[in-house]
């Protein structure tokens, strides 16, 4: 089936957004669900067409799902209702339904302890309680192809670099530069010896765009480009900020206080490492950026940060 019009969730966010416009710079038709006048107005200053509503405005996203030969979903990795209303509407039609779900379904208890094991996607995942619907939503989606649906899951590790949408900051490391500001000192949990895989998010984006041309019915993707240490993070958030690497550990349970349990357990205190030789091979892609490290101390968060 061709692919022109394509329906996105969270292009108002870092990641959608981003995927969004350069799916406008490579000649798709891009159709963005939309909460705010204000942020529609943006979107459509960047060439995109606003549909007003929310990921919980089932008739919208029904009609979104017929408009559109591809639905990215990007707006919630853990909403069981939109994904199900998607697939319910695009079952039988040969359509395809990119999800973004994220590396901290395979994350460890690890209490900034390192635990090297890297995943592939064929090394099945036996999560934490706290991450089971994840998996079991990842699982219900991929299934979905048996009903003719062309459906796609991509799992983002920690991303960084300046987005090319409306929203340009990523996530986790803008936390870690908030309380490092708050500290004085580059901030990691227990040991900081935890490591995480990482990409820059115009390679995801990239990637994205792959999974629409080239991926397979029921394929599943991790997305990463190398990994570091929260320790390391935390140095090169200390040179940033001209802490000259001075650096502190907290304990869990004060980041728990900071971050919430979700946050500081499943992010910033365990292991999330993978392995995105399949994107490499089955897909061609090739990511351009290899260093977090490097961007957070002579990249984008440079410029915004000091």
């Amino acid at each position: 089936m061709s692919i022109k019009n394509v329906f996105i969730t969270g292009a108002t966010g870092y990641i959608g957004g981003s995927v969004a416009t350069l799916l406008l710079k490579k000649g798709y038709s891009v159709s963005a669900l939309v909460r705010k006048q204000a942020d529609a107005e943006k979107l459509s200053a960047l060439g995109m067409t606003p549909v007003m509503g929310s990921i919980h405005d089932m008739p919208i996203l029904r009609k979104a799902a017929v408009d559109a030969d591809a639905v990215i979903h990007t707006a919630d990795a853990d909403d069981v209702y939109s994904v199900i209303t998607f697939l319910e509407e695009l079952k039988g039609t040969g359509k395809t339904f990119i999800f973004t779900s994220g590396s901290s379904l395979v994350g460890d208890n690890a209490k900034g302890e390192l635990n090297n094991f890297v995943f592939s996607e064929d090394i099945p995942v036996e999560p934490r309680l706290e991450k089971l619907h994840r998996v079991a939503l990842n699982n219900h989606i991929l299934a979905a192809a048996k009903e003719n649906i062309r459906t796609i899951v991509l799992v983002p590790t920690m991303i960084y670099g300046t987005g090319t949408g409306i929203k340009p900051d990523s996530i986790q490391i803008p936390m870690l530069i908030e309380i490092a500001k708050e500290k004085q000192a580059g901030i990691y949990i227990e040991k900081g010896e935890n490591k995480w895989s990482n990409i820059h998010i115009e390679d995801l984006a990239e990637l994205y765009v792959l999974a629409l041309e080239k991926a397979s019915a029921g394929s599943c993707f991790y997305t990463e480009n190398g990994n570091a240490s929260l320790k390391d993070i935390a140095i090169s958030i200390s040179k940033l900020l001209n802490f000259q690497g001075k650096t502190e550990s907290i304990t869990l349970d004060s980041a728990i206080a900071k971050w919430g349990p979700d946050a500081a357990a499943f992010g910033f205190a365990s292991n999330s490492l993978v392995s995105s030789d399949k994107a490499k091979k089955l897909l061609g892609w090739q990511p351009k950026y290899d260093s977090i490290l490097n961007d957070i101390e002579d990249g984008s968060y440079k410029a915004i940060h000091q």
